[in-house]
């Protein structure tokens, strides 16, 4: 019995396949087992053509291949190429075990790309499982990006034998380019980061309050929302937040290239996190994912390790508001269908964006807000407190005057970010800090005797739920790492707990 690798989609992550093939006495017969989908069924035609086009005897033994592990409901044309080179090669000495074969067949030999290859092997290269691989010679040049697999690519079914039995001299693979980004090692993991700042803070005029709540998020990873009036600068601030976000393991870049290209985009292999911002139109299918048969990822999945950004947040349905709340809490999306249940990692940081009142000029000291008590009420009243419980971080802006400066630029905010970045990976944390969990947060936020009481205090003045004591432990950790501080101090609590929101 010979054996390949492939793989196939079980949710969001590629799995491997083993692809086994037998050749046994009996009545000639071709058997495709192992929980295969319809696409992978009708390979026979396909395969039975590729060898009879090129002078392969079909030989008349019962052949029976099978796709393990059995449980696995696999899809795809990318396991053409594989079961023609085991019935090919079913009597070779060499053993194939550890290649990976991936290729549709045409009915003349040829090799052809498969959609789902690239995100496939992006998938499989974030799990480290495989290290070289048979691949369709045109899609070459963009998986030759993919760091640290060796590629063989192959034009037709005779190329691909000739690599198996080392019929040709040995080929050069086309190995996957390292990330060549400035990067700093912390206990042998690479964080890579680049100095480009597209949209500056310098732009942002003024709200030094919103600044440096924004600086706080960027470090931590923590939920924010800020409100103001139209114009102060809430969009401004959201959309540079990318560019200060902390930098990104081998891991997260792979996985933000297998999200761009899942989005119909080229991966870039830089790291700077993903930013989706969908309009509050949106359905809540495209928001979080879905489909009747196969569930397909949406805006929540796509803003994985980076930023979700609600503008005009109330604006959003209600069902869509309170359905983040899953995601917010738990860092994953869970989509049940009858066919399928599929979970999604959504581990974002979110920032939404919202005026005062309807009309927007509530806060505003020039312009008379047009709203009666009930309208702004109403409109409120569409964040729920189980939501807001959720936020870390609620600003109210003040209006812009023309007299306000800048203070601090993008290069500034990001180096404080990666200094704070390195000191909590130095101690050994590996989520970031709004994202820890109870126990992480004993291990981690460690209070002075005075922060501690101050953290009581408010708990009973200001009747904070066990989720929002948390959260004020988890913003002033953050606070504290900016200042490279081993213990949280009364002034770190104090801080973060001006940034609760309180009715």
């Amino acid at each position: 019995m010979k054996t390949l690798k492939c793989a196939t989609y079980e949710g969001f992550d590629a799995k491997v396949v083993h692809v086994e093939a037998t050749l046994t006495k009996g009545l000639p017969s071709f058997s495709i087992v192992g929980m295969v989908s319809s696409s992978i069924s009708e390979a026979k035609e396909r395969v039975k053509s590729a060898l009879l086009s090129n002078d392969f005897r079909f030989p008349p033994k019962r052949i029976t291949i099978n796709h393990a592990p059995s449980e696995l409901t696999k899809s795809g044309t990318q396991f053409d190429l594989s079961m023609a080179l085991l019935i090919i090669l079913n009597d070779a000495k060499e053993d194939f075990s550890e290649w990976f074969v991936f290729g549709e067949l045409g009915l003349d030999g040829s090799v052809k790309e498969n959609i789902q290859l690239y995100p496939l092997i992006l998938s499989l290269a974030k799990q480290k499982s495989i290290t070289k691989a048979i691949v369709p010679y045109e899609a070459l040049s963009k998986l030759s990006q993919i760091p640290n697999i060796a590629f063989y690519g192959v034009k037709n079914l005779q190329e691909a034998i000739a690599i198996l039995t080392h019929k040709v001299e040995e080929q050069h693979p086309s190995k996957g380019i390292a990330i060549e980004y400035d990067y700093y090692e912390i206990d042998g993991i690479k964080y890579y980061y680049t100095k480009e700042y597209k949209e500056d803070f310098l732009d942002v005029k003024g709200q030094e309050v919103a600044k440096r709540a924004a600086l706080i998020a960027a470090a931590g990873f923590h939920n924010i929302i800020l409100e103001g009036s139209p114009g102060c600068g809430k969009s401004m601030i959201a959309q540079r937040l990318r560019y200060i976000l902390p930098p990104m393991d081998e891991s997260e870049i792979l996985d933000l290239a297998k999200l761009e290209v899942l989005e119909a985009k080229e991966p870039s292999f830089k790291p700077h996190r993903a930013f989706q911002s969908p309009h509050h139109s949106a359905t809540p299918a495209s928001i979080f994912g879905g489909g009747s048969h196969k569930a397909r990822i949406g805006e929540v999945g796509l803003a994985n390790n980076g930023i979700l950004f609600f503008d005009e947040l109330p604006h959003f349905s209600k069902n869509v508001i309170e359905a983040l709340r899953e995601p917010l809490q738990d860092n994953h999306i869970r989509i049940s269908r009858v066919n399928t249940k599929i979970i999604y990692p959504a581990k974002f940081l979110f920032v939404g964006a919202m005026n005062p009142c309807p009309c927007g000029n509530l806060l505003d000291e020039y312009k008379e807000c047009r709203c009666n008590e009930l309208e702004i009420q109403r409109y409120k009243s569409r964040l729920s407190d189980p939501f807001l419980d959720r936020i870390d971080l609620y600003v109210v802006m003040q209006n812009t005057k023309h007299d306000d400066q800048s203070s601090i630029s993008s290069k500034e905010m990001h180096k404080m970010v990666v200094g704070a970045h390195i000191f909590a990976k130095e101690r050994g944390q590996k989520e970031y800090n709004a994202k820890l969990s109870d126990e992480e947060i004993e291990k981690y936020c460690l209070m002075r005797d005075d922060a501690q009481e101050i953290l009581h205090q408010a708990t009973q003045n200001f009747r904070l739920s066990f989720r929002g004591v948390k959260k004020v432990q988890k913003v002033a950790r953050t606070i504290a790492d900016l200042e490279n501080k081993e213990f949280i101090e009364k002034h770190h609590i104090l801080e973060a707990l001006s940034y609760r929101k309180r009715s």
